[in-house]
């Protein structure tokens, strides 16, 4: 029987353990050491949710390259707008630059399209997406993804960085929701 958790008031599965987590982000970290050689890129980690992934990933990469923080301000309220309205902290120059985005779940589209369309206005070089998570049956949008860690289902999921109301980045593997 698969490991179960209670998150306020729902309960989690096991879903995908720490060591294969790391394993496919190494294999990922490969690519990119290979694509981006010479490129001096500058990695933009999407918090909250990528923090975990983030850190493991700029373990693994070996290229000259930089990393910043950035939040997006997307919510009227308490509701998304699925509309990214603000890039916030980015203080570094991306112009010319190459860019990775390192991000920790992919589903709909509309954030990642949104964040696009407002990192192309400072002019990169170009701009690729790491993820963590992606979730091709949650897609509405188009979204070119250049790094995929894992592909999911469409289940709700906690740990390693995402979190159901606030709670359970901290956990080293990832559950999915039980129905």
């Amino acid at each position: 029987m698969k490991e179960v958790i209670t998150i306020k008031d729902k309960q989690f599965e096991l879903f995908i353990e720490q060591e294969v987590i790391e394993l496919e982000i190494k294999r990922i970290s490969q690519q990119i050491n290979a694509d981006l050689k010479d490129k001096n890129p500058i990695f933009l980690a999407v918090l909250n949710g990528s923090f975990m992934f983030a850190g493991e990933l700029m373990k693994e990469v070996t290229i000259a390259s930089e990393i910043t923080f950035v939040r997006l301000a997307s919510y009227v309220g308490t509701s998304s707008t699925e509309h990214v309205k603000e890039v916030l902290g980015l203080n570094e120059s991306i112009e010319g630059r190459e860019v990775v985005i390192v991000e920790d779940i992919v589903d709909s589209g509309n954030t990642m399209n949104s964040l696009l369309k407002e990192l192309n206005k400072l002019n990169p070089a170009g701009i690729r997406i790491a993820t963590l998570l992606f979730k091709p049956a949650a897609l509405v949008n188009k979204v070119d993804i250049d790094y995929v860690a894992l592909e999911i289902p469409n289940d709700f999921i906690v740990g390693y960085g995402l979190d159901y109301d606030g709670y359970g980045r901290n956990l080293k593997d990832i559950y999915k929701v039980r129905q």
